[in-house]
């Protein structure tokens, strides 16, 4: 029976998302009604939404404010565009599609995934006009990045989310995240796009160039802001993972902390920006402004997820798959992809199987795999019910069948890769793999998995 009041819960909120009501208010009152029919006293209820909100938000609030923060000022300051000029010189237009990728991977470690879009299409427009290359084939590696970046890698509000209500390591899970993203976006950004766009050679042999604003920041300054809470959170990490004790393991142990980290970043970021002070904490406040409703859906999330542990859901969805002999990982990433195909927003998705699967981890389950096995699950089959499918559309001007055949396939490419690296690396060998060798794992990829689909996949698109 509580089965039943669950799929009914589900298909309530699909049918509100659907009805294009906010996703806040629709987990809210999914929540509440969940609960009810679950039985739970109505003072029981608000109780559960009450701490289901705090505890969720007192682990990361601070960390989606300061990441949002950090992402505008280096919006900005022009620091995104300056990386963007680097790579393209460096890489050159043979492989443009390589630096465009790097590019993406770079800016969408700080950046939201729609404040990254909307600050590097004009640029991929730009290298599409001066190179005569598909703006798709351009486009792929960018969107590609960003969507990797946003599902695996804090502090995009869907990973901090999921490790603050998993009780997981940030600094471990980007550690992981970053093993599994960078050839994921590799395989998905660079080789599916070459196997189903069509791409002129002569435009590959051409030069091109793209002119550089002279009121840009340094490029020292650009990639140090960008990466810097990155580097601080995994030195951090790595200096507090050791054993012994030492006189500076404490400065260690306070960097890992993420919002430690982000806050010096800030610090930081902010002494060195050409833009007055006052200019700047505009930029911050705007900033934050940016991921309130984000903030709001995350707590409302939080909210259901309680529902589900203190109604006892989650332990009947343990005990039902129990029998099934499939790994917590499998199992995570099933029900999360099953709620984004239903329901279409990644986030939603995210923290509505979070009270789910919390039971499902146990002694030998690392909380930092689930975390990245419910983001691969979050980015499965992207379609109609997804903003970003329709932003991807409008923007590169696609039909229905171009966007599920570019889109949605690279979406879909990147949850399955995601599952099958979290699921090699809960055996313990893909460290060396992937640490050691990403170009052998994604040559392999190529050659044996995209194979037959590239071929499949070029007999029914052709896109200019």
């Amino acid at each position: 029976m509580s089965l039943l009041v669950l799929l009914f819960g589900i298909l309530l909120l699909f049918v509100l998302i659907l009805k294009k009501i906010n996703p806040m208010v629709a987990l809210l009152s999914v929540a509440i009604v969940t609960g009810l029919l679950l039985g739970m006293p109505a003072q029981k209820v608000m109780g559960s939404i009450s701490n289901g909100i705090g505890s969720t938000l007192g682990s990361m609030v601070m960390v989606l404010a300061l990441g949002a923060m950090m992402g505008k000022l280096i919006e900005d300051s022009g620091s995104a565009k300056k990386i963007v000029f680097i790579l393209i010189k460096a890489f050159g237009t043979r492989n443009i599609q390589w630096a465009v990728l790097l590019t993406g991977f770079l800016v969408g470690i700080p950046l939201f995934y729609n404040a990254g879009f909307v600050v590097l299409i004009p640029l991929v427009f730009a290298i599409a006009s001066a190179t005569g290359l598909s703006k798709l084939y351009i486009g792929i590696p960018m969107a590609t990045a960003l969507s990797v970046t946003h599902g695996f890698l804090p502090p995009h509000p869907g990973p901090v989310a999921l490790a603050g209500i998993f009780h997981a390591d940030i600094g471990k899970t980007l550690i992981y995240g970053l093993i599994l993203s960078l050839p994921i976006a590799v395989i998905a950004g660079i080789y599916f796009p070459r196997l189903t766009v069509n791409r002129s050679k002569s435009a590959l042999n051409a030069d091109f160039t793209l002119y550089e604003e002279q009121s840009l920041p340094s490029g020292f300054k650009s990639f140090t802001t960008a990466l810097l809470p990155v580097f601080l959170i995994i030195v951090g990490t790595i200096g507090s993972s050791v054993t012994a004790d030492y006189p500076i393991k404490p400065i260690f142990v306070f960097l890992a902390d993420p919002t430690a980290s982000l806050l010096i970043s800030v610090i930081i970021t902010l002494s060195v920006q050409n833009s007055s002070i006052v200019k700047a904490m505009e930029s911050c406040a705007e900033g934050v402004k940016s991921i309130a409703m984000i903030v709001l859906i995350i707590a409302a999330g939080g909210a259901f997820k309680q529902i589900l542990i203190d109604s006892g859901m989650g332990e009947t969805v343990k005990q039902l798959t129990g029998n099934l002999n499939l790994s917590p990982l499998l199992l995570a990433w099933l029900i999360t992809a099953s709620l984004r195909v239903t329901l279409g927003s990644a986030t939603v998705a995210t923290l509505t199987a979070s009270g789910m699967v919390l039971p499902l981890i146990g002694p030998h389950t690392s909380p930092e795999l689930m975390v990245l096995a419910v983001g691969a699950g979050s980015l499965m089959f992207s379609h109609v019910n997804d903003t970003g499918f329709w932003m991807f559309k409008e923007y590169f001007n696609l039909t229905l069948k171009e966007t599920f055949l570019t889109w949605t396939a690279m979406e879909s490419i990147v949850s399955v890769l995601g599952l099958i690296g979290v699921l090699v690396l809960n055996r313990g060998v893909a460290s060396f793999i992937l640490i050691l060798n990403p170009v052998l794992f994604a040559v392999c990829s190529r050659r044996f998995v995209f194979r037959w689909c590239g071929k499949s996949f070029s007999k029914s698109i052709t896109i200019t």
